[in-house]
């Protein structure tokens, strides 16, 4: 069980609203998730854990590239992949992307289920912990669609990126070592050295907003706190899926 999740009362066997989670945005990041949701919730034995379907899809369109103006849209094909899950019985739908949340009002006017949206789970966690200057580990899209912009000033946080010379040789070379599954090393060197210079700029803490970034993390989380987007969207999953209204 995990400390952040202590609190959380799960709803009784046989009570679990069925998660379903529209992966492959990337595969590894999906893995990773699924793991992410079982640490955090409270349960100390099988039947306490969360009813679970994936569908992890790598096929889908690339979410950077359809933001840029280069790429096809990666809709139809995240309608299909959340029809898929509801048609498997998901009563509450989760996206391991923060990029593809560029497209959640449109997959979410697509179908009926309830979606959990990562984007507010982690500002809302930073929000509690009172910094006030954010900076965003991610992708271009990410940066490009002003996920975390839009929903940062509501909550009082002022956000803030890299330089487009330090997205361009640190962040998205990083991404794609992650992607690529090779030299991971040199991925967490690169990371460690856009938060390094995030800190500097005066970050209090970062955001790691892509969900291949958590696997390199090691280095830059000793130079600035860092807040793992992933882990925020598996927190707010099991508090959606698992508690019992109180």
């Amino acid at each position: 069980m995990s400390s952040s999740a202590s609190s959380v009362r799960l709803r009784p066997p046989g009570e679990h609203r069925v998660l379903g989670v529209l992966g492959g945005m990337g595969p590894l990041a999906t893995a990773r998730f699924y793991e992410a949701v079982v640490r955090a919730t409270p349960a100390d034995h099988d039947q306490l854990h969360i009813p679970t379907v994936i569908w992890s899809d790598p096929r889908i369109p690339d979410r950077t590239a359809a933001i840029l103006g280069g790429g096809p849209s990666p809709v139809p094909a995240m309608v299909e992949g959340a029809r898929r899950l509801e048609a498997m019985g998901a009563e509450i739908l989760a996206m391991p992307c923060n990029t593809a949340h560029a497209f959640l009002p449109a997959v979410r006017a697509a179908t009926g289920t309830t979606w959990v949206d990562m984007i507010g789970a982690t500002l809302d966690r930073i929000a509690r912990t009172g910094a006030e200057r954010v900076g965003i580990l991610g992708t271009r899209g990410t940066r490009a669609a002003g996920l975390y912009d839009a929903a940062a000033a509501p909550r009082g946080l002022d956000v803030f990126y890299p330089s487009d010379t330090d997205q361009s040789l640190l962040i998205d070379d990083a991404i794609g070592h992650v992607k690529s599954g090779r030299r991971l090393l040199r991925a967490e060197r690169l990371v460690a050295a856009a938060a390094a210079r995030l800190h500097a700029a005066g970050a209090d803490v970062l955001i790691a907003a892509c969900t291949e970034l958590p696997l390199v993390l090691g280095a830059a989380s000793r130079v600035v706190p860092v807040v793992d987007s992933l882990d925020c969207l598996a927190s707010a999953c099991v508090r959606e899926v698992a508690t019992a209204v109180v």
